[in-house]
């Protein structure tokens, strides 16, 4: 077999001897002949505080692909941290996946591992290795461990909500509150509820990409670090099987995605990653596919936000593979792995060890799960929710909608003790979406007006352009396409307006006619809350990003490019 990184190192010319002896620091002589160059697409960061562990899983990885016969080479790309980056990492994510594409293509590589862990990083990720197509294999960095706090078991992201909101109507003091900030975080590794960094993990295995038995392994664990050994040693042999993402990422492999992503209960932000994926590969894979798939498959793992439990208590239960063995009649069994085997050939002895974390199928925690795609005048190319984590008694509901027309505008006037709202409203946030933010932050689960809170109210129907965090809970009604910045009809939503939702029915709509919408325009206030930059990524970002239901990609990088690289550098 000829190597990819042959057209850099054979030959005995000038550019080979170039290519080969600055890469000549200590290897043996033989690294440059008939030895696999694998990368280690690594997202180690101390300002992506959920990632700065997966410098010791790449020394794993190391050890694998030298065992194997490869060459292991570190790669550092763009790490995005959710937690820190202004004004949302979303915004980084495409830019993530170019550069990272650019750089596996540029350099003389045949195949790699990708570390990843904090929401944006496996997603990014898996769409460069998409569009380059080289041999690519995920190892997830894996959830923290569980804190306490006051006896009780902390769940990270969820409960900096429900805390917060409790500080807000008065039922837990600042101090408590300030306390409990040094228990959410209590290892290594990203957040150990159901969000978006355990679902990506989780739906990236489902997918095919990860080794099966792998995703949802604590950080702190020392399987682990096995795992990651295991997969350096698998990337080696995928480059000798060329088993490429084109070669076994197809239609199926998205169905399984989906009807994992159901019985997790998982984040919506998954649905947006997918969408995107899958734009990279050229596979048809449609919003609709998220309903028709995921609406029939049951709930089956009670973690927060959902549910009780966290991904400790998870993988302690058997873990994804568990899940799946019990909804192995809804999976796709044509679907192929990293390994090259299906991934129904790894449920046979998946059991699952604690029913209560993980529900027996007959058992469910909601009977039917997954993520609603909801159409309507207000959103005609979709908005999502997340059934189970909403309120029952909302997912049918009739309110007179309380605007805000950009987040500040929120911030400004939601505890205003003279604000028009009563548990019965629905808070419309616009301005959020990809281009309006720019980048669709994670700021649809608005917090609830305090004197609702003090009143008791708990959840309100919430209407946004934006995403909210995979650890939010509430009867959110997100992704809203297309957003107000690109025209769509929830800039013309007006306080006062009657919205009606209906999630059996699949509909969310705005009770005010065709002709009396056509007369309107967006208010002074909507317009100058959208982005306008002027330069740079943001520019770029604003002028070709496309909106939420085909998964919020560039246009331009929609596709892949391959691997080939046609000039020499010298």
């Amino acid at each position: 077999m000829k190597l990819r990184s042959s057209q850099w190192y054979a030959g005995q010319d000038r550019n080979a001897y170039i290519h080969r002896a600055w890469m000549r620091r200590g290897v043996p002589d033989n690294a440059f002949v008939g030895r696999p160059q694998i990368a280690i697409a690594n997202t180690a960061s101390d300002l992506t505080p959920c990632n700065a562990h997966l410098n010791e899983v790449a020394a794993s990885v190391r050890n694998g692909v030298y065992e194997a016969g490869g060459i292991p080479l570190d790669l550092p790309v763009v790490s995005l941290g959710e937690t820190q980056m202004r004004p949302t990492a979303m915004l980084w994510r495409n830019m993530a996946a170019m550069a990272a594409e650019e750089m596996l293509r540029a350099n003389p590589i045949d195949g790699v591992v990708l570390l990843g862990g904090c929401d944006k990083t496996i997603p990014s990720l898996l769409m460069a290795a998409a569009s380059v197509d080289l041999p690519a294999v995920v190892v997830p960095g894996g959830p923290m461990l569980t804190g306490t706090f006051r006896g009780t078991q902390l769940a990270c992201g969820t409960d900096v909500w429900r805390l917060s909101e409790e500080v807000r109507a008065g039922t837990l003091s600042q101090e408590q509150f300030t306390r409990s900030e040094s228990a959410m975080i209590r290892s290594r590794g990203h957040c150990n509820t159901m969000g978006t960094a355990s679902t990506m993990a989780l739906v990236a295995e489902a997918l095919g990409t990860v080794i099966p038995g792998t995703a949802g392994t604590p950080a702190p664990d020392s399987r682990l670090l096995q795992a990651a050994h295991g997969t350096g040693h698998l990337a080696v042999g995928m480059v000798g099987a060329d088993r490429r993402p084109a070669t076994f990422l197809t239609k199926a492999s998205f169905h399984n995605a989906i009807v994992a992503l159901a019985a997790l209960g998982g984040s919506t932000n998954a649905v947006v990653h997918l969408l995107a994926i899958a734009g990279r590969l050229g596979i048809d894979l449609v919003l609709d596919d998220f309903d028709r798939i995921g609406s029939r498959v049951p709930v089956l793992v009670d973690l927060q936000p959902a549910g009780r439990f966290l991904m400790e208590d998870f993988h302690r239960a058997g873990g994804l593979l568990a899940v799946l063995r019990e909804i192995r009649d809804l999976l796709d069994p044509d679907a192929l792995t990293v390994t090259g085997q299906p991934l129904v050939n790894y449920l046979e002895d998946a059991l699952i060890w604690d029913g209560e974390v993980i529900r027996p199928s007959e058992q469910p925690l909601v009977a039917h799960g997954g993520i609603a795609v909801l159409r309507g005048n207000l959103a005609p190319d979709g908005a999502l929710i997340k059934p189970a984590a909403a309120s029952p008694h909302l997912l049918k509901h009739r309110g007179r909608a309380v605007v805000f027309d950009s987040i500040e505008d929120f911030h400004a006037r939601i505890d205003d003790p003279d604000l028009d709202v009563d548990a019965d409203s629905v808070l419309v946030l616009r301005g959020c979406g990809p281009k309006g933010y720019p980048g669709m932050p994670e700021v649809s689960n608005m917090p609830l007006p305090k004197k609702l809170l003090e009143q008791g109210v708990r959840d309100m129907v919430r209407v946004c352009d934006g995403r909210m965090s995979g650890t939010a809970y509430g009867t959110v009604v997100l992704h809203v396409a297309p957003e107000a910045a690109a025209g769509g009809p929830l800039a013309l939503v007006r306080t006062g307006d009657v919205i009606s939702l209906d999630v059996a029915a699949r509909n969310i709509g705005l009770d005010v006619s065709v002709n009396e919408l056509t007369r309107r325009a967006p208010n002074k206030a909507t317009i100058e809350g959208f982005a306008d930059p002027k330069r740079g990524w943001e520019r770029l970002y604003v002028d070709h990003v496309q909106q939420a239901d085909t998964g919020a990609d560039l246009d331009f990088l929609v596709g892949s490019s391959g691997s080939d690289v046609s000039r020499e550098s010298h």
